[in-house]
């Protein structure tokens, strides 16, 4: 059988080269790692985790205190006065329609102040799709604020709220599918503060999908009121098969838990499916998983950007989510990226990704994913609308010796194999 991580003499220096480089950038990912690790290990130690915690509650799910536990603990890391954690949820998307329609209703105003949303999340609003349950279609009003370059156009943000009523604004910490930064907690802190000077009762949201752990702190500390995320990201550390968290004031997890369940049942129901233990356990390894995901896309970055590539962030850069673009000439050499990542999976590695439709996305999209859990994206993983300039969005490594092996096999498929 073919060996895909054979390396020539000029990729072993330049991998070398590359750690020499990036021994500094490294050290800073292990320190927040580390003060990740002790946010775990400390909410674990203040909530008393046993055993016993992880026994499964089947039928309604009452009085399930392993479950009960488990939120308290994501509220006490994230800083926050309530957590809706829970198998039920499926993804990070759909966290997001829960916190939309148990926050908003019909005449509120909803703005994005990160500009254009996510693809799969326009959907979720109503600027694509036709959907009879959007929340446009709903009577809620949709607003936008573009960026200033990379950052908030803060002057716009408050000029708006003085304007009229707004009833929620939304942030989107990663970029998605844009060509934008991702925004750095310091940023979103700063916009916050402004925010507050001018409107203490509008809803500030963060969308944390692929920002979990990146920083040592998460938005709900710097002033956000609701943070949601997947559990196939970041915190499910590779382990928790699915799920997803919302956490933030009591109130608002309550009326989004009345969403997910019924009216005046909320938090109350939702077996967990015997899902407690890898929820647990997702968490208690989720700083280490983020630090290799960081390391990975940070190798990468300075070995594609040596051959010529476009990427963003550079190696050197500050981080705040685990994605890394790479801009590639082709729809070609997308695919063979794709497949370079996929053969060195450890789950059908002998899969060939090919360009299709992806349901709830506007372009045909390639993507490899060779994961334990499909769809988990702490787990190495690149996909990508393919459009110009044909970027791919390269994310996860569990540990940094797969991620290396990983960004290994892409290079020679796409650079040295003919």
């Amino acid at each position: 059988m073919e060996n895909i991580f054979l390396t020539n003499e000029k990729l072993l220096l330049d991998i070398k080269e590359a750690e020499d480089k990036l021994k500094p950038t490294f050290e800073k990912f292990e320190r927040i790692e580390e003060i990740c690790s002790k946010k775990v290990l400390n909410a674990f130690h203040n909530n008393n985790l046993s055993s016993e915690d992880f026994v499964e509650v089947s039928g309604y799910g009452y009085y399930d205190g392993g479950r009960d536990k488990l939120e308290k603990i994501y509220a006490e890391i994230f800083g926050a006065e309530d957590a809706l954690v829970r198998p039920q949820i499926m993804s990070g998307s759909h966290a997001l329609a829960l916190a939309f329609s148990g926050l908003l209703k019909y005449g509120d105003t909803f703005i994005s102040i990160t500009g254009e949303p996510y693809d799969s999340l326009k959907s979720i609003i109503g600027l694509t799709g036709n959907s009879r349950n959007s929340l446009i279609t709903n009577g809620i009003k949709y607003e936008q604020i573009e960026l200033d370059g990379d950052d908030f156009d803060t002057k716009a943000i408050i000029s708006r709220l003085k304007q009229s009523k707004v009833k929620m604004l939304e942030i989107q910490r990663s970029r998605g599918y844009s060509q934008r930064k991702s925004l750095t907690i310091e940023k979103i802190e700063k916009v916050i503060k402004a925010i507050r000077e001018v409107d203490g009762e509008v809803i500030i949201l963060v969308d944390n999908c692929y920002g979990d752990f990146v920083e040592e702190k998460e938005p709900t500390e710097v002033g956000a009121d609701i943070v949601v995320s997947s559990m196939l990201k970041n915190l499910g550390g590779g382990i928790a098969g699915t799920g997803g968290y919302i956490v933030g004031k009591k109130e608002l997890v309550w009326d989004i838990s009345e969403r997910y369940s019924a009216p005046c049942v909320g938090k109350d129901l939702g077996a967990n499916m015997n899902q407690l233990k890898p929820f647990y356990l997702g968490l208690f390894h989720a700083p280490s998983a983020v630090c290799s995901s960081l390391k990975t896309a940070s190798l990468a970055s300075f070995l594609l950007e040596k051959y010529g590539y476009n990427v963003d962030p550079k190696y050197d850069e500050k981080r705040t989510d685990i994605i890394q673009v790479v801009d590639l000439d082709s729809p070609e050499s997308m695919q063979k990226f794709c497949a370079g990542v996929q053969r060195a999976s450890a789950v059908d590695s002998g899969y060939t990704p090919e360009i299709s439709a992806m349901p709830g996305y506007p372009h045909d999209e390639v993507s490899a994913s060779g994961s334990f859990n499909p769809g988990s994206t702490i787990e190495l993983s690149c996909d990508g609308p393919v459009t110009p300039p044909y970027s791919i969005y390269m994310q996860g490594g569990l540990t940094y010796a797969y991620g290396k092996l990983g960004i290994i096999s892409l290079i020679n498929k796409l650079i040295y194999e003919k």
